[in-house]
């Protein structure tokens, strides 16, 4: 699956632009047929981070495999997102990581969010280029 979400994801134009980087965390709900039911964003350093993930979760439809004698099983699975640094150090890069730091708007929990029966999924590292 991790090979599957590095060639769903599209990085947007507004992540680039901001040289985003940060983690989110999902927990999801999948169905007998593999198909997600349920989408919580437990955490996410931005909010611009998480659009591009969502879109690759959805076309993960019918690739989750839920244990035998289960209706429904909850997964969370984690993101990590990072640019890959420029050839030569330049402020540029660095201004706009500061500038994303000072102005980003981290998705926090502020509820439990009951767990149940869940599968913990290897994170996921996605990386772009801002050249």
């Amino acid at each position: 699956m991790t090979q599957f979400f590095k060639d769903s994801i599209a990085v947007t134009p507004e992540i680039i632009k901001s040289k985003a980087t940060g983690t989110v965390v999902f927990k999801f709900s999948a169905d007998q047929k593999g198909t997600i039911q349920k989408l919580v964003i437990y955490y996410a350093d931005d909010a611009i981070l998480a659009p591009p993930l969502i879109e690759a979760l959805k076309k993960s439809n019918h690739h989750w495999v839920v244990p035998d004698n289960e209706k429904t099983h909850d997964f969370i699975l984690s993101f990590a997102v990072s640019f890959n640094p420029p050839a030569a150090t330049t402020p540029s890069p660095q201004k706009g990581v500061y500038n994303f730091y000072l102005k980003k708007k981290p998705i926090l929990s502020t509820n439990q969010v009951p767990l149940d029966n869940v599968t913990l999924l290897p994170a996921v590292l996605v990386k772009y280029s801002i050249d």
